[in-house]
Formats: structure tokens, C-alpha cells, sequence
């Protein structure tokens, strides 16, 4: 060991513990030397971020205020509003790192001035979202002595003891808040829950006893007393309770509903549908409400493969009593595309954008219903509507293209591709991508084979998990007779992605046709037709070309006919089909046909 070196190491540690404390106190002096200039500086910046955020100013108000806290922070408000100001950023996301640090910004001040109530509040509910319930809760109740008679104080006190489990605590301070401000349905739910969580049924049944007592004709206090019973399977009691309501204010929308959830709870359907149609009806029922119902009930009656007209019924009803609501015109938009009714649904998705054209998922919907039903103008009509309304929507651009594509109006689909890619922005891979490859599928329709398939590699260079474009990439290849075995890795691809998906199975089946793997081929083919709900011409028309080629021609000539009943005007189809069908003719029919 170098001893010199040592000695010298152990002297400078010497000197380094001797100085440090000097340094400490050095740099703690230096810290308190704000200068009056700087604290008034301070506090007139403070004042004009409170006047940024009143005016809705966040950011403005946020960089005052680290500019108001460098010049002093020893300032506690200022310390506190910075903090509150990083917790808003944080979207009140724990687990984001300057949560808790924006925490302990805001607890020196709440702990300085325990008489700003308002900053005392909002610190506690910052550190209840925290998870940090004991840290709010001795905040809370050093208010609670301070503002002995505050319902807002103790209603958060009696939440916290519940959060922390301690629920005897809870229903005390529950208690206080009914002394000052008397009984309310929100306050009993609570003690109900109290008591719940303590098993004491008891307890829970007395306190809505007691509350109905207050008013024995009230029809929420009837509902909830209604509701408990039902929880705690006295169905009887439940329903007495119903009755009254549904008796003390026959209009009341909500007792009906209320019954219906209880019919359907104890499965008596003929009730619930009875019920469900007098709530949705009722006048004085909320739309959110209705919309709600009718949805469940929508859904109810899908299920049950209900083919009466009731439902639609229904939605006329509502339609007729809230002619300007686009909730009930979605809903029934949605409910008709469950039916397979597309046309219909599309319709009542176009008054759904008419009363509310700011919405732009429900452009979205109403293209894709059009493109759906083979409405292809009227796509394009609401489409170029849409995007007047809505300029910064991308999604629309990738709709209107493919519907005048479908129109082989594809120097239009090409024009809207271009539009869309000047728009989209450039870190949008998946957008750029998907925009390239309609360009593509459209230079192809147009005979442009190079530029179609240069324009497939850019999409696949941005994406190279881009499954449509690979999918049509490889179909076009196949068109071709190109590059077969590139054809069959993206394909093959595609398929590892989406195993059912019967677009892509048909790629692949059409891929090995092409290689002449015909066992290959009537695999996938048969594996596509399985997973089609509704097989395409095009997938029928390929599975007579690898039946024929295995040598079943019988079969062959039979998915040629179905594909022909899809697309009644393909003339090859019709020549094969007439072809296959002579050829297998007896040898004495075909004489006969001959002569003639």
C-alpha cells in the first residue's frame, strides 16, 4: 500500500469533515439573503398569476408563479400555488413523480395558516386522491376544530374514517352533519354503507326507517328504502315499498324504472318489459336516463332474437318526445345495425349529425354505415360535409378515399389520399402509412402497377406491420404472377396477426393457388368461408379454382354458382360456370344440347 497516498487521502477527508459544517451554514446564509426588492418582486408576479388564472390563463398562471417562487421561496403561498399548479399537470396521476413532491409545496403553507380553509381543503382531497388518507385526515379535523359547525369538513372527515375502515368513527361524523343539516337520501346511503361494511343490518334498516320517517310520502325516500330491501333479499318488503312510491306519484318516471330493475333482477320478464316501456315513456323521466334504459332493453331484446316491433316502437315514442336529442338517434342508429338493417341505421345516424355536426365519431359512424350499405355518394356527400365541420379529423380522409375508390372514381380517391397526407402529421406513422397504401390500391385499379407497388413500400417502410396494405400488397402481386414467395411472407405475416380474419385467410389461400399448393390453398380457402359471416363472390369464385384444380369439379361448379347468384353481371364467372356445366353434362345430354 502506497502510505504517503493514504495519509494524504485521510488528511483531506479530515479537512472535508472540518469544513463541511462551515459550508452548511454557508450555503444556509446564503439561501436567506432575499432581498426586500425580490420579496415585493415576488408577491406583485404572484398577483398577476392569480390574475392569469382567473382568466384561464393555466400556463401563464404556472410560469409566474416558478418565476415568483425563484425570487422567494420562502414565500408559503406562493410555495403552495406552485405546488397546486404541478399537481393540476400532473392530471392527478399518483403515480407521476411530482405529485407527492407538489404535495409537500402545498403542506408548509397549509401548516403555517391553518385559518386559509380553502388551500387547507384542497390540499386534504389531494392527498385522499394520494391514497394519503391519515395525512388528509389530521389536515381535516384541525379544521374541524377550527369551523366546529362546517358540513363540507366534516361530511370529508366521516369519508376519511370510512376509506381508512374505521366506519364506528364514520357513522359518528355522519351523525354530527345529520344534527346541523337534518336528513337527505345522500347522507343515509352513506351510513347505510356503514353499516353494511359492519354487518349490521340492523343499523342500516333503522337508519332508512328513520329517514322515511321524516316523510313517509316521499317517493326517493320510498326508492331507496325499495332498493336496500332488495340488497338484503327481502323481495316483498322491496316491492311494498315500489308500489308506494309508484303509488304517491304514478308519473314518476323513476318508480317504474326502478320496478323494471327489480322484475328483471328476480327474472319475471313480462313485468320488466311492462315497466321498461311505462319509464321510457313517462315525460318527466331525464333523457341520459331513458337513453340508458333503452339501451339495456335494446340489448335484452337482441339477445332474446325478439323479432316484434315493439323496440322500434319505442324509439318513435322517444323520437316524437325529445325530437332534438342525437343520443336517441344514435342509440336507434346502433340498435337497427345490430338488426343488420344498415340502410336504416345509416338514416338515423345523418339526423344524429344534423342536430349535433360537432360530433365527429358520429361522421365517422355514419360513413362507415354508408360504405357498409354500398351507399357510396351519399359516403362522399357526408363525408365532404364532415370535414368542413370537423378540418382536423383524419379519420374522415380514410373513409371518403375508399368510397370513391369503390366507385373507380380513383383519381378522386387519389386526389383525397393527398389531401389527407398533407394533413396528417408526419410523426403519424400509422396514418401515413394506411393513406400511402390507398394510393396504392388506387394506382393499381388505374393499370400503374410500378407506382402502386412503389407506393406499397413506402406504406410498409413507415409500418412495416401495416397488416391491410400487406394483405393487398400480396393479393396484387398474386394478380400479377410477381414475386410469389414475397407475396406468400406477407401473407403469411397477415395472418399470424389476425388468424380469423377471412380477408386475409382468402389472400393466403389465393397466394398458394397461385404457387400451385392446392392442398395449401383448399385449406385456407375453406378456413376463410368459415370465419365469413357473408362470404364474397370473389371468395366463392376462388374456391371453384382450387377445387378445380384438386379435381373436384362437382363442388368446383357449386361455389362458381354461388359466387354468380353474389355478382350476377361478372361474364367470365358466367363462362365458367357455363363451361364447367357442359362438361359435366351426361355424354347423352350433350348430344342432345349438340344437335340443337
Amino acid at each position: 500500500m502506497n502510505l504517503r497516498y493514504t495519509q494524504s487521502l485521510c488528511a483531506a477527508i479530515l479537512l472535508l469533515l472540518t469544513v463541511l459544517p462551515f459550508a452548511d451554514k454557508l450555503m444556509a446564509s446564503d439561501r436567506k439573503a432575499i432581498s426586500e426588492d425580490d420579496r415585493v418582486k415576488a408577491e406583485y408576479i404572484f398577483l398577476e398569476a392569480e390574475k392569469q388564472r382567473n382568466m384561464g390563463r393555466d400556463d401563464a398562471f404556472h410560469h409566474l408563479l416558478q418565476y415568483a417562487h425563484s425570487l422567494d421561496p420562502e414565500n408559503s403561498a406562493i410555495a403552495y400555488y406552485l405546488g397546486y399548479s404541478r399537481l393540476m399537470k400532473s392530471n392527478l396521476s399518483v403515480s407521476d413523480s411530482l405529485f407527492s413532491s407538489s404535495l409537500r409545496m402545498m403542506r408548509k403553507h397549509v401548516d403555517a395558516h391553518p385559518e386559509d380553509k380553502y388551500e387547507a381543503m384542497l390540499y386534504a382531497n389531494g392527498n385522499m386522491i394520494a391514497n394519503q388518507v391519515q395525512e388528509g385526515l389530521r389536515v381535516l379535523k384541525i379544521q374541524a376544530e377550527r369551523n366546529p359547525h362546517n358540513v363540507e369538513v366534516q361530511l370529508s372527515i366521516a369519508d376519511a374514517y370510512a376509506r381508512l375502515e374505521d366506519y364506528r368513527n364514520a357513522i359518528a361524523a355522519y351523525d354530527s352533519v345529520q344534527q346541523w343539516q337534518g336528513q337527505s337520501v345522500q347522507l343515509s346511503a352513506r351510513k347505510v354503507r356503514a353499516y353494511q361494511a359492519l354487518n349490521d343490518t340492523v343499523g342500516a334498516i333503522g337508519e332508512m326507517r328513520s329517514l322515511l320517517a321524516t316523510a313517509p310520502r316521499n317517493v326517493d325516500y320510498n326508492l331507496a328504502m325499495g332498493n336496500m330491501m332488495l340488497m338484503f333479499g327481502e323481495r316483498d318488503s322491496a316491492l311494498t315499498y315500489y308500489d308506494k312510491a309508484q303509488q304517491y306519484e304514478p308519473e314518476n318516471g323513476a318508480t317504474y324504472l326502478a320496478k323494471a330493475q327489480f322484475y328483471n333482477a328476480i327474472g319475471d320478464s313480462v313485468n320488466y318489459d311492462q315497466q321498461t316501456y311505462q319509464a321510457l315513456v313517462s315525460k318527466d323521466l331525464d333523457v341520459a336516463s331513458k337513453v340508458e334504459v333503452l339501451a339495456d332493453y335494446a340489448r335484452h331484446l337482441l339477445v332474446a332474437k325478439d323479432s316484434s316491433a315493439r323496440t322500434e316502437n319505442l324509439f318513435k315514442v322517444l323520437i316524437e318526445q325529445h325530437p332534438n336529442e342525437p343520443q336517441i338517434r344514435m342509440l336507434f342508429s346502433d340498435y337497427l345495425a345490430a338488426k343488420d338493417d344498415m340502410k336504416g341505421a345509416a338514416e338515423q345516424m345523418d339526423y344524429a349529425v344534423n342536430l349535433d355536426p360537432t360530433d365527429a365519431q358520429a361522421w365517422n359512424r355514419l360513413l362507415v354505415l354508408n360504405i357498409i350499405s354500398e351507399n357510396y355518394e351519399a359516403a362522399i356527400a357526408a363525408g365532404d360535409r364532415a370535414i368542413e365541420l370537423n378540418p382536423n379529423d383524419i379519420e374522415l380522409y380514410g373513409y371518403i378515399a375508399p368510397a370513391y375508390y369503390n366507385i373507380k372514381q380513383y383519381d378522386k380517391a387519389i386526389e383525397v389520399y393527398k389531401k389527407a397526407l398533407a394533413a396528417v402529421d408526419s410523426t403519424d406513422t400509422e396514418h401515413r402509412s394506411m393513406f400511402l397504401g390507398g394510393m396504392g390500391d388506387a394506382k393499381f385499379s388505374m393499370g400503374d402497377t410500378i407506382g402502386a407497388f412503389a407506393l406499397y413500400d413506402q406504406a410498409i417502410e413507415i409500418d412495416p406491420n401495416n397488416v391491410s396494405i400487406l394483405n393487398n400488397y400480396a393479393y396484387f402481386l398474386t394478380l400479377c404472377n410477381r414475386d410469389l414467395d414475397k407475396a406468400e411472407r406477407m401473407s403469411a405475416k397477415t395472418v399470424q396477426a389476425e388468424p380469423q380474419n377471412a380477408t386475409f385467410l382468402d389472400t393466403y389461400a389465393w397466394v398458394f393457388y397461385k404457387r400451385k399448393e392446392y392442398t395449401m390453398a383448399q385449406l385456407y380457402i375453406e378456413m376463410a368461408i368459415k370465419n365469413e359471416r357473408r362470404p364474397s363472390s370473389d371468395i366463392y369464385d376462388h374456391y371453384g379454382d382450387i377445387l378445380l384444380a384438386v379435381g373436384n369439379k362437382q363442388e368446383a361448379l357449386k361455389q362458381w354458382k354461388k359466387a354468380l347468384e353474389l355478382d350476377a353481371g361478372n361474364k367470365e364467372l358466367l363462362e365458367k360456370v357455363e363451361k364447367l356445366a357442359l362438361e359435366l353434362q351426361p355424354a347423352d345430354t350433350k348430344e342432345n344440347t349438340d344437335d340443337k
